[in-house]
């Protein structure tokens, strides 16, 4: 006999104390029938009208949106985006919330992932609890940074340019992204008629005055002829292989890091912010204090950011291996670093050709994983190799601390960690934590 659907509580409404801020751009509260709530668009210690979005009648917890602020907490400012709020655009979580506010939020999350999944407080984790703006994004009151220099477009049924609902596949069409760095706003997308396309990445390098457009049509449509306001290179996701090919055009943008010009090719992975690479290169390097003749591993090295920083620091006596799985990235990174002798970039998955290389010590190691983390079998691996120092770059918080908590296994200890806002108005925040043997630091 089967059982009853369970009833779907969709559009349900509660009236509910906001509590703590948890990891995803959300706030948790309570049911009066002590229900878990996520709730957007909320602040910690408001009292809130909470509308459920997804749930059902006995489900572990609900998603909701604040539909109403009955109590609102010091922290809540008008939002400055006129596409923000409950059932509108996804993009941000915290246009709601004073740009400290936001900051302070973060910290919490990261706070509370230490904590939880690596039982870390911040003073064992060498963290003052603070989470650093990029330079340049202390703005006045009502400003905005407008630091994103991707943005992906979704295209709706009309052939307008906007971007998805949280959680959903509907769009919001938008006039005009106020995160989107300057050099994203200048193409004029959203001015277009993009009938027939899926999607458009939008893409403004930092350092050069590259640009470009991926265009993914629709199944069966032809690309669309449009001009932009500015010069743009154009590629297009192939339908059969979903491939990237070329259009018009150079397949890459160059962006510049550390005092160096790095190649991306189309659909390649670079730091979203203008700042955000040197700053990630500054961090990793005064972390690590690099010396003439250190054997350094990047991993998930991309297009070789960090390698070229370790490269340019070790000197003629030192050696880099990077390791990539991406085909693309492994190209670009072996053209970027192309006059080191000493750099070497190997393709694959980290956990499959870190072993492969029969290295067995090493003196440093960086990792930047996806946002997954790099998982017990890799660090563990990683552990073995009696580096002085690691440096792990992360995007997530709970990833990062379940790995901190492999790395403690493995007999390495935090010796410092930092915390950047390089994603303002959203929940996204990097970290970078810099560790050594538990033994140095006893």
């Amino acid at each position: 006999m089967q059982a009853e659907p369970k009833k779907s509580l969709v559009g349900e409404e509660y009236e509910v104390e906001v509590g703590p801020v948890a990891h995803g751009g959300h706030c948790i509260a309570r049911t009066s029938e002590g229900q878990v709530l996520f709730v957007r668009h909320a602040l910690p210690g408001e009292r809130v009208v909470a509308r459920v979005t997804d749930g059902e009648e006995g489900a572990r917890f609900l998603r909701a949106d604040a539909v109403s602020v009955l109590s609102a907490s010091k922290d809540r400012v008008e939002a400055p985006c006129p596409y923000a709020g409950p059932g509108r655009c996804g993009g941000c979580d915290w246009q709601h919330a004073k740009p400290g506010a936001q900051r302070r939020f973060k910290g919490e999350v990261i706070a509370e992932q230490l904590e939880r999944l690596a039982g870390l407080t911040p003073e064992e984790a060498g963290w003052d609890g603070t989470v650093m703006p990029a330079e340049g994004d202390k703005l006045p009151p009502g400003e905005v940074p407008a630091w994103r220099t991707r943005v992906q477009y979704a295209v709706d049924d009309q052939g307008r340019a906007g971007l998805r609902k949280h959680r959903s596949h509907e769009v919001e069409p938008i006039d005009h992204c106020m995160i989107a760095a300057p050099g994203v706003s200048e193409l004029g997308i959203e001015k277009r008629d993009w009938t027939g396309m899926a999607s458009i990445d939008a893409i403004a390098a930092t350092g050069s005055q590259d640009r470009q457009v991926i265009l993914e049509p629709r199944p069966g449509a032809r690309l669309p002829i449009v001009e932009l306001d500015k010069p743009v290179s154009v590629m297009r996701v192939e339908e059969k292989d979903g491939g990237v090919h070329r259009v018009h055009g150079r397949p890459f943008v160059r962006e510049r890091a550390d005092d160096r010009t790095y190649r991306v090719g189309s659909g390649g992975f670079w730091q979203v912010h203008p700042k955000a690479a040197d700053t990630l290169v500054k961090a990793v390097m005064q972390g690590l204090l690099p010396r003439k003749g250190d054997m350094a591993l990047d991993l998930y090295c991309g297009v070789g950011l960090f390698a070229g920083a370790l490269a340019d620091r070790v000197g003629d006596k030192g050696a880099v291996l990077g390791i990539e799985s991406g085909k693309r990235a492994v190209e670009d990174a072996r053209h970027n670093l192309a006059d080191f002798d000493r750099v070497r970039i190997e393709q694959g998955k980290v956990d499959a050709v870190l072993p492969r290389t029969g290295i067995t010590e090493v003196d440093l190691i960086v990792l930047d994983p996806p946002r997954a983390g790099a998982g017990r079998k890799t660090v563990q691996h990683m552990s073995s190799l009696g580096a002085r120092r690691i440096a792990y770059v992360a995007c997530d918080p709970a990833a990062l601390a379940r790995d901190l908590g492999y790395f403690r296994e493995g007999g390495y200890r935090v010796r410092m960690l930092r915390a950047f806002d390089l994603f303002p108005m959203t929940h996204h925040v990097e970290c970078v934590a810099i560790l050594e043997p538990a033994a140095k630091g006893s």
